[in-house]
């Protein structure tokens, strides 16, 4: 009887950024055959990765790997949690959250390599009004901009900043009553993002010491701001320094309840769906097993700071903030103005 553990790939041929065509060919070519005995499937229509990713672990499957995006991965992995079959993640998406959290190689034949290793291991994951997320989820401003990006067509870095920088300075804080063990608190604020995971994706840090295996979500409260006070919040995305930011507060907590004022959007690792007004989040202890990387712990992983669109950008903050200064100085639509400079800064 073969001991070689069975391995599915579940490719989505149509997320990400790039085409997946050579995927099976490059599998083939760097999966170690004398551990795993694989299959590639496409994909054919939306929902149909969890549809599979179910299937295969019922029938007792060892991993199913997702190939794709942040919305593919999360489909796969809400198949498989409280079950014997381990994610396994080709990352080809445009942010690659849970990924990049977990340090695992963005090129993908170092990722196959990386899943010949096999190291499985038990992580948490989060649970937002019946939904499963991996990385993040949230309402507020982030919910909005998930929206507008669903909706705008185009994918990739450089279309979510657009969609940031013309939107955000139009977009009204709401007030939250934030319920959890500790008491009921108020709050007006931008966005409450709740994160299993330390980061949106594209090396946007909103939780930079998250962990995925305390059995506790990170809450941002992020506070209404202004105009000349974005850059640096942005600047602090990036640089992991976002919890000195004095608009931010934090806390963590294994659940939350959150009442709004009306009902809107929410999102779950980047999807967004409208909700009503009451918001239940919770994290589910080392309830999935994931391929791990074996040379980078999870809580050691260190961020690369280069290998997102908003880096030139961000190396060059004190020029922005000087270019927005000098606009509101000569008065007139403020708005308008800084969109203006910071869209020129981002496409140079």
């Amino acid at each position: 009887m073969s001991t070689r553990k069975s391995i599915i790939f579940i490719v989505n041929p149509i997320s990400g950024t790039h085409g997946k065509e050579d995927m099976p060919k490059l599998i083939e070519e760097h999966l170690d055959t004398s551990i795993f005995r694989h299959e590639v499937v496409f994909t054919e229509y939306a929902g149909h990765a969890a549809e599979l990713a179910r299937h295969y672990a019922i029938q007792g499957t060892d991993v199913v790997v997702a190939v794709g995006g942040d919305g593919t991965v999360n489909e796969v992995a809400r198949s498989l949690v409280r079950t014997q079959t381990a994610l396994g993640i080709i990352p080809c998406g445009s942010g690659n959250g849970l990924a990049r959290h977990l340090c695992i190689p963005l090129d993908p034949i170092r990722a196959i390599k990386m899943i010949n290793c096999c190291q499985i291991e038990e992580f948490d994951y989060g649970v937002i009004n019946g939904l499963p997320f991996f990385c993040t989820c949230g309402m507020g401003f982030d919910a909005f901009i998930s929206l507008k990006f669903a909706e705008s067509g185009k994918r990739g870095p450089i279309t979510y900043v657009e969609n940031v920088l013309k939107e955000g300075l139009k977009y009204k804080p709401e007030t939250y009553e934030v319920e959890d063990e500790t008491g009921a608190r108020k709050y007006k604020a931008f966005l409450i993002a709740c994160a299993n995971a330390s980061q949106y994706g594209n090396n946007a840090y909103i939780a930079p010491g998250a962990t995925m295996k305390d059995g506790l979500m990170d809450v941002i409260v992020m506070e209404p701001f202004t105009a000349l006070d974005a850059p640096q919040i942005a600047a602090d995305l990036i640089m992991k320094t976002l919890r000195n930011n004095s608009k931010i507060h934090t806390f963590r907590t294994p659940s939350i309840h959150i009442h709004r004022t009306q009902p809107g959007a929410i999102h779950y690792d980047g999807d967004p769906i409208m909700t009503g007004k009451d918001i239940d989040v919770h994290i589910e202890h080392l309830a999935i097993r994931i391929l791990a990387n074996p040379d980078v712990p999870e809580d050691l992983a260190q961020p690369n700071q280069v290998l997102n669109a908003f880096s030139d950008f961000f190396n060059n903050i004190n020029n922005v903030r000087e270019d927005i200064g000098r606009d509101i100085e000569k008065g007139g639509r403020k708005i308008q103005a800084i969109n203006k400079v910071l869209l020129r800064k981002l496409r140079n």
